[in-house]
């Protein structure tokens, strides 16, 4: 079904079911138009998707697009499902509520049949780049799959990710070093070349300060995060980190960000 057809960009859904999740996914897709070079595309996932045409998601990317002040990309706006905790979070890991029981089989509907059914459908053989970007839990769910698979995915857009992920709850020996999953995961793995980290935040995303430092959980965590990535040795160059001081926890606020992550990840000058 075709949602808007503008001057360098056409949307369409589609739903596509997945035995994986057990479910109907609805995948939203911007594609551009007179695409010269189709191995000079980008490709960009984005979970919560069904947030994207609040945003006006795709008269954003056209005029970035149409400007020139990024490469054209494919963006997917992947819907989210009615057991959204449990499809998002860490694949490998659980919370402490046992939360995230079905993000393995989320990653494995993204990875063994959403880009497959995007590589036949629109001839692609390949793209220059793969991004998977997401919002609060999402976020945790894109950061999670671009580092279990490098190879894959160059790019991670996390904006008010849910880095507080834990598998220990605060009021039960909770240790903030060794308890949170995507810290522990990061901590535990290794630097890949190439790959590179964008985070947003809002300084009124949470009131949550557990650790009583003056700082809310959101901030510090992300903070934390990346400070586990440059231990693994990336660098600022790989790191993107912008805070909204009137920022907050909503999806008006991430879509203000967004255009910034898409020049940032895909911007003529970013290369």
């Amino acid at each position: 079904m075709q949602l808007s057809d503008l001057n360098t960009l056409v949307s369409e859904r589609v739903l596509l079911y997945s035995s994986a999740l057990r479910r109907y996914v609805t995948v939203d897709f911007y594609l551009p138009k007179n695409i010269v070079d189709p191995a000079s595309l980008d490709l960009l996932l984005i979970n919560d998707g069904q947030d994207l045409a609040r945003l006006h998601f795709d008269r954003m990317l056209e005029g970035l697009i149409g400007e020139g002040r990024i490469h054209p990309v494919l963006a997917v706006g992947i819907h989210c499902g009615p057991d959204r905790k449990m499809e998002y979070g860490t694949a490998k890991v659980l919370d402490f509520k046992g939360r995230g029981a079905r993000a393995a089989a989320y990653n494995r509907f993204l990875l063994q049949q959403l880009l497959p059914y995007i590589h036949e459908t629109y001839c692609l053989p390949s793209f220059r780049r793969k991004a998977v970007a997401g919002f609060s839990l999402g976020g945790l769910s894109a950061i999670d799959l671009a580092w279990s698979h490098p190879e894959l995915f160059q790019l991670a857009g996390v904006f008010s990710g849910s880095l507080w992920w834990r598998v220990r709850d605060l009021d039960d020996g909770y240790v903030e070093e060794t308890d949170r999953i995507m810290h522990q995961q990061v901590r535990k793995g290794k630097y890949h070349k190439g790959q590179r980290f964008y985070f947003t935040t809002g300084s009124l995303d949470e009131t949550s300060d557990r650790n009583h430092n003056g700082i809310i959980d959101s901030i510090d965590d992300t903070l934390s995060l990346i400070d586990e990535l440059k231990a693994k040795g990336y660098t600022d160059k790989d790191i993107c980190y912008v805070n909204y001081e009137d920022g907050k926890h909503d999806v008006d606020t991430w879509g203000r960000a967004l255009p910034h992550f898409l020049e940032w990840a895909y911007g003529r000058l970013a290369d």
